[in-house]
């Protein structure tokens, strides 16, 4: 079946390569491709300083849009990232939390909104391609969610038998069209091309229309796998490859916008759904001096790459600074193309003078993680991070490069500290006795988030938490 699937897309690849006639179309809506990779690190790409591999086309999509530096996500593990993604919103306010696997009996509350949900009501054409991770039954997958069509995997792709530190625990890893089961993996090497080819796919059949895409890679994530045409590409090895091949991808959905007209009216997103998972040594990603990694709300779990680019709209060349977050994607994507903004409570707001260049007034971003716990609050170059047990690599742990992990030893913070980002990425110097002031005002913002959406840490019950999406019973 495997072999099959490979034809039918490689088919279809060589059919998209032919001449295909301009697309002369005059839309007032822009389409809007929005690509999300996993576990991709703040360092990871050239724009960003990555050594060891190249991507050039990533690095020609941040030359051509803007590249922040202080983007972040809200929850630095998958599902509750992708939650917050797509609705708008913080993930422990609609009861998400961590990565869903195959005996979740739950998922996104079907009365949440998504992104797709939002575009799909004002006209457009939309698509998913990729992980999904927000549950995995039917009446949770992209389908039910605002989409037109999905192909893809429903949760991260080590949760299937070969996982190396839980084998036969997870059962053979779905691959789904639509709602159905179309194979079971028991090889990735070609995952990312699949992706590839569908995307274009999908954009070759809705030229015509206004469109979203949503492509959410699976790697890289481990395990790592690529295709023939990207082993050995690297200097550093198979992430690097891997990267490589994700820089590929991008590279041929520009050139398909190009070839049918499209570049001019299409807005990219690229970025990441947290820091690197650093227990996998040479499989992660780079940190770029960020402390800590995935799993943890440091700046090397949170702070991800960002790159906007839309000819003409989003002037060139442009770096911007200030801090923002992926819960700002959806008002952003509402105000442009406006669209009605779902009538539940989201947390995100419109951040488009950011993604022009300019700047905006700030707000303050929060840090969640494990079930419910406020980490720490973000207000511009501030961060205030909250006593909490956090994981981190042994000093004297051996590196691996064999896609086996490390195992994590595990730090209780004491006391909250401010750190100043613009001076100090790493976090390693607590300047809350010089700026108390400072350190007051997030104390205040981190009571108003508790008081709305509860916080583990201070055993604080919130107001405005919303019910989680359970599996029918049948």
């Amino acid at each position: 079946m495997m072999i099959t699937i490979l034809i039918t897309l490689l088919s279809f690849f060589s059919l998209l390569n032919k001449e295909t006639p301009t697309n002369t179309l005059e839309s007032e809506k822009p389409n809007i491709i929005l690509i999300f990779a996993d576990d991709m690190a703040y360092g990871d790409l050239g724009s960003y300083g990555a050594r060891g591999w190249e991507t050039p086309h990533l690095d020609q999509l941040s030359a051509d849009g803007l590249r922040f530096t202080q983007f972040y996500v809200p929850h630095a593990v998958c599902t509750a990232s992708r939650a917050a993604l797509l609705t708008g919103a913080y993930a422990n306010r609609l009861g998400l939390y961590g990565a869903l696997d195959h005996t979740a009996d739950h998922g996104l509350n079907p009365e949440e909104i998504t992104i797709a949900e939002m575009l799909k009501e004002n006209g457009y054409q939309t698509g998913m391609v990729g992980k999904w991770h927000l549950g995995h039954h039917p009446e949770f997958l992209p389908t039910r969610q605002g989409f037109d069509s999905y192909f893809g995997l429903p949760y991260s792709n080590d949760m299937w038998p070969k996982h190396p530190e839980s084998k036969n625990y997870y059962p053979p890893l779905p691959l789904i069209e639509g709602e159905k089961t179309i194979a079971y993996l028991d090889d990735q090497q070609e995952l990312t091309s699949w992706y590839t080819y569908k995307s274009l796919e999908f954009i070759e059949k809705n030229q015509e229309n206004p469109f979203f895409l949503y492509l959410a890679h699976s790697m890289p994530h481990v395990p790592l796998f690529v295709s023939d045409k990207f082993k050995g590409k690297s200097e550093q090895g198979l992430y690097g490859d891997v990267m490589m091949e994700i820089d590929w991808s991008v590279g041929e959905i520009r050139k398909k916008l190009k070839e049918l007209g499209l570049s001019e009216n299409t807005l990219i997103i690229f970025t990441s759904d947290n820091g690197p998972w650093l227990s996998y040594g040479g499989h992660a990603g780079l940190k770029a001096g960020l402390k800590e990694g995935k799993g943890t709300s440091w700046e090397g779990g949170i702070r991800v790459p960002a790159i906007f680019s839309w000819p003409g709209k989003i002037p060139a060349g442009q770096v911007q600074n200030q801090a923002a977050m992926t819960i700002d994607i959806l008002p952003t994507l509402a105000k442009l193309t406006n669209s009605n903004l779902p009538k539940l409570k989201i947390d995100g707001s419109d951040i488009w003078p950011l993604i022009q260049g300019e700047e905006q007034e700030l707000k303050p971003y929060y840090a969640y993680y494990n079930q419910n716990e406020l980490q720490a609050v973000i207000y511009g170059k501030w961060k205030l991070v909250f006593p909490h047990v956090y994981r981190t690599i042994p000093a004297d742990a051996e590196i691996r490069n064999d896609g086996i992990p490390v195992k994590y030893s595990y730090i209780r913070l004491e006391n909250s500290q401010l750190f100043d980002l613009s001076k100090d990425m790493e976090e390693s110097l607590d300047v809350s006795a010089q700026n108390p002031e400072i350190a007051a005002m997030l104390n205040r913002f981190a009571a108003e988030a508790r008081a709305d959406m509860g916080d583990a840490l201070t055993k604080t019950e919130g107001s405005g938490n919303r019910k989680v999406g359970r599996q029918s019973q049948h």
